[in-house]
């Protein structure tokens, strides 16, 4: 019975609604708006907002360099596996995760060219530029630094191909070692299944030919993340020029827009000089006009005056 009421209190305790003063919070990804309006969010400040973003693809940036590491290791061990379960295992987890580092790489390209786009003229987009300029400073020297280890690997896993077809073919001229290694249209496996049918080593043969088709597994899937890491290192490279010459067209246009208004004030402060001018020289004529008026005025009462004197009456 104690039993029973003990699983029944945790059942009840896992069902339970939380408390919401208990301060419950769910994780959110780096591109939702957060509480304090840091995020992408609708209503939040826009330069905030990219900052916000900025800080989140950097983290990111990071995760996919420890990625890099982490599958340098995992080439590592795969050439120094000493049994078939142990190279198997070490070859899925390798492939696992090339795909995330891949998906990794995509994502962090398309969030830096969303980042990018400028938002008008004045002192944010030089801000902004700066900004990206260290985003993109920092995704493209890990881009590089992946491909350093994959010529790297590549370089190895062929060595290795060699070491092992001469175990089976000690005697295999530079061109039978070129064709294996490169294995160029499956030639080099006809050479290697030649040099298995004639050698006196037949379980040490089969053995190294195991290996030699892993090892150009392998050698395959790195030229392939080189192809696509090239590809990628060079659309960013032009994305990088692309940004360059828009900041460098917002900064000629906000130069012309000061240029326009500052001439424009000026122009002002000259129409406004001239207003006040013709408002003076208004006033003037119209005083002047006034007291020629009243000038003639005078001088015609007085003329009058003078030619009809007034006469006096005398009393009786």
């Amino acid at each position: 019975m104690g039993h029973d009421r003990l699983a029944a209190l945790r059942a009840q305790r896992s069902n339970a609604t939380p408390d919401p003063g208990q301060g419950v919070y769910e994780m959110q990804p780096h591109s939702s708006p957060s509480a304090n309006g840091t995020g992408n969010g609708t209503g939040t400040d826009p330069l905030s907002a990219f900052y916000a973003e900025a800080t989140a693809i950097q983290e990111s940036i990071q995760d996919f360099d420890n990625n890099v590491t982490h599958i340098a290791e995992f080439h590592s061990r795969s050439l120094n596996a000493l049994d078939d379960a142990a190279t198997q295992a070490n070859a899925t987890q390798l492939e696992r995760l090339t795909d995330e580092t891949r998906q990794l790489s995509n994502s962090l390209a398309n969030r830096i060219r969303a980042l990018e786009k400028p938002a008008g003229a004045g002192p944010d987009a030089q801000i902004r530029k700066n900004r990206i300029d260290v985003v993109q400073t920092k995704f493209m020297a890990t881009l590089q630094r992946y491909q350093e280890v994959e010529r790297q690997y590549r370089q190895q896993y062929r060595q290795r191909v060699e070491r092992q077809f001469k175990i089976v073919k000690p005697d295999a001229t530079p061109d039978e070692v070129a064709a294996v290694v490169n294995d160029d249209q499956g030639g080099g496996s006809q050479i290697f299944a030649q040099a298995i049918s004639s050698s006196t080593r037949y379980g040490d043969s089969r053995a190294a030919y195991r290996e030699v088709q892993e090892r150009h597994q392998d050698i395959r899937r790195i030229e392939q993340t080189l192809g696509e890491l090239a590809q990628l290192f060079n659309d960013m490279g032009t994305l990088l020029g692309e940004q360059e010459e828009k900041i460098d067209a917002i900064e000629t246009a906000a130069a012309g827009v000061a240029h326009d208004t500052e001439g424009g004030q000026r122009h002002t402060e000259v129409a406004v000089k001239h207003a006040r001018s013709a408002r003076r020289k208004r006033w003037i004529c119209f005083w002047l006009t006034i007291i020629i008026i009243l000038a003639a005025v005078g001088i015609g009462v007085g003329v009058y005056f003078s030619q009809h004197p007034v006469k006096s009456s005398s009393s009786g």
